[in-house]
């Protein structure tokens, strides 16, 4: 990248910009991720640190710049001349490495939000920016611009102790910077430059406190964590089972899920930003930073499979909790802390590039999504499988959230894609009602939950098998379809396949895929489904649709097709190997909310499917 035009002003003219950034917002694809398993920042190519909520993941935003580059506060630091940027995370770890270059030298700046000793979480939150020239002499600038409460209140800006410390109500900030100028405190902002000569260091941290005191931290100390949190990061990653021919893509997507861990309870967000659009200027803007169950399964297997049983434990814990608080019905998501409640509202921001409205909350939450019970108890089947055992009161819960099935399928729903229109018998939704039922089954056959329910278990399995196969199944398209009745197409039913609804070698999922492949594919993209869903504009492509149908070639045979599309799909991911939620084919641009979970978690099911049957054709 290369900066052609003036530099940024700082802080007062947001309007001006360089060559990142379009309107003053960076593009999306130009976003790396940070975290320290509570909250996480965006970080821009530039330099600008344009999201982090405080003092959790789905708090509140004090920088909110990606969703409006005037009201919304950031973090910017960049060198004073054009410039062009490097970045990578170092390796195995979720500390973020950018080299800018202009013509007179080089400096490195590593940013992390830091960890305390042996990777423990303290109660400190703290955000690390450590400059190291390494060639020549390069002219910095930095402004720290907090507005918490996303955007809403500007802060008191003063000093203690002679820091610069910026307070909003119970929310606070401070600025420690070491060598990196004498910073100047403005009304809206802090600010400081320096001229960094080669082997110099400079230090600016950043710690932050939500009603607590905010402790002053000595370079020392924030030279000290910085160190701990590179090693814990590593000791974490080399401990990951991580073997084949996507491997690096497999371990930076199982570090990109690590960052969406809320440690405190287990639970795993889909993403850590809110409103980032699925069409640029359109409304399909949502807040995902809650937990699906929808991506419940694909979640567990992934731990297994990787080899983390801490995290795989911790999330099924969590889940059975949430779950338990609104059982036997299912909310579609539920609050990092296990709270069910999401009620969806608007923010006055701008939104990405125009993109409003700007929301909070979720109001998927309160929908009707029959697939989920067949992801929960798929959850509780993998769980089961792993340690060969189930705690009572969870056995109790999965036999009755088999009854609840038996009773609910035959009504309509919101779908996985949670549209605005009018429910509907989604075939997806039905599939998984049948895997619901069937892994109820199984787990009563392996004497791990009772079998009172298990007749009437299985005369509504074969109904909604008989549903599926009737109702949902085109004749004339030979494929299943969106749903009953209709002639629309949808990529979710590959999770018929990837579920164990249809086995690979049944000829109508074999079909499906072939459809979905035909008429939904272009190129490595795959976009959801064909037809109305209450929304106005188009979208992107869908990244773990594309995934699914790489993982669905191969195990219906199509071993080369499926590899060829696995490495087109691994090259699109970032600089730094993240992926949103969507692609727009036309541009490459990212869409949607980021770094999107389920892409990863269906980049890792994809991968893993297609070495283990890659093996086995060799063996």
């Amino acid at each position: 990248m290369r900066v052609s035009g003036p530099p940024v002003d700082i802080p007062s003219d947001p309007g001006r910009t360089t060559a990142f950034r379009i309107d003053g917002y960076a593009r999306l694809r130009d976003y790396a991720v940070i975290g320290d398993g509570r909250s996480a920042a965006l970080v821009a190519a530039d330099g600008s640190v344009d999201w982090l909520g405080m003092p959790d993941l789905d708090s509140p935003s004090v920088f909110a710049a990606v969703l409006d580059p005037v009201r919304g506060g950031r973090f910017l630091l960049e060198p004073e001349e054009p410039f062009t940027v490097a970045r990578r995370y170092l390796p195995g770890t979720n500390v973020l490495e950018t080299t800018f270059t202009t013509d007179r030298g080089s400096v490195r700046v590593t940013d992390a939000l830091t960890l305390e000793a042996a990777g423990a979480l303290g109660p400190m939150r703290e955000l690390q920016r450590r400059l190291d020239c390494v060639a020549g002499t390069v002219p910095l600038r930095w402004s720290v611009q907090p507005r918490f409460g996303y955007g809403a209140r500007r802060p008191r800006i003063g000093r203690r102790a002679g820091i610069p410390v910026a307070v909003a109500g119970a929310d606070a900030l401070a600025v420690c910077a070491w060598d990196a100028g004498e910073p100047e405190c403005t009304d809206s902002a802090i600010n400081g430059r320096v001229d960094l000569r080669r082997g110099g260091r400079a230090l600016l941290a950043i710690p932050l406190a939500h009603q607590e005191p905010l402790v002053l931290p000595s370079r020392s100390e924030c030279d000290s964590r910085m160190d701990q949190t590179v090693a814990a990061w590593r000791g974490w990653a080399r401990e990951r089972s991580n073997e084949g021919m996507w491997q690096d893509a497999v371990l930076r997507s199982a570090l990109a899920l690590k960052l969406l861990i809320f440690a405190p309870s287990g639970a795993i967000a889909a993403a850590v930003t809110s409103s980032l659009p699925e069409h640029v200027g359109g409304e399909r803007n949502w807040d995902y930073r809650f937990s699906w169950v929808r991506d419940s399964a694909f979640t567990l297997d992934a731990f297994l499979k990787l080899g983390c049983p801490a995290e795989a434990d911790a999330y099924f814990w969590w889940l059975m909790h949430a779950s338990q608080l609104t059982h036997p019905r299912l909310r579609v998501l539920y609050r990092l802390n296990g709270g069910g409640h999401a009620p969806e509202r608007t923010l006055p921001l701008d939104g990405y590039r125009g993109s409003r409205p700007v929301r909070i909350g979720n109001a998927a939450g309160a929908q009707t999504q029959l697939d989920t019970y067949g992801e929960l108890v798929q959850t509780g089947w993998l769980y089961a499988g792993a340690a060969g055992r189930l705690d009572a009161d969870i056995a109790r819960r999965l036999a009755e959230l088999a009854d609840f099935v038996c009773a609910a399928w035959q009504g309509p729903d919101s779908g996985i894609w949670e549209v605005r229109s009018a429910p509907l018998h989604f075939t997806q939704s039905k599939m998984m009602c049948w895997v619901a039922l069937d892994r109820a089954i199984d787990l009563c056959e392996r004497g791990l939950i009772q079998s009172r329910g298990s007749a009437h278990w299985r005369v509504a399995r074969a109904q909604v098998r008989d549903f599926v196969e009737t109702r949902c199944f085109s004749s004339v398209q030979q494929c299943y379809t969106r749903s009953a009745d209709s002639s629309e197409l949808d990529a979710a039913v590959l999770l018929g396949l990837l579920h164990g609804y249809a086995p690979p070698g049944d000829p109508r999922m074999r079909a499906t895929v072939d459809a979905v492949a035909r008429e939904l594919r272009h190129g490595p993209f795959v976009d959801r489904y064909s037809g109305e869903d209450g929304l106005s504009g188009t979208e992107g492509a869908f990244l773990a649709c594309s995934f699914w149908l790489a993982e669905c070639l191969a195990r219906t045979g199509r071993l080369d097709e499926a590899t060829a599309l696995m490495d087109d799909l691994v090259g699109l991911a970032n600089d730094v190997g993240l992926y949103g939620e969507e692609i727009d084919p036309a541009t490459g641009a990212f869409l949607g909310n980021l770094p999107q979970g389920l892409s990863h978690l269906a980049l890792i099911s994809a991968a893993r499917a297609i070495d283990s049957i890659a093996e086995a054709a060799d063996g």
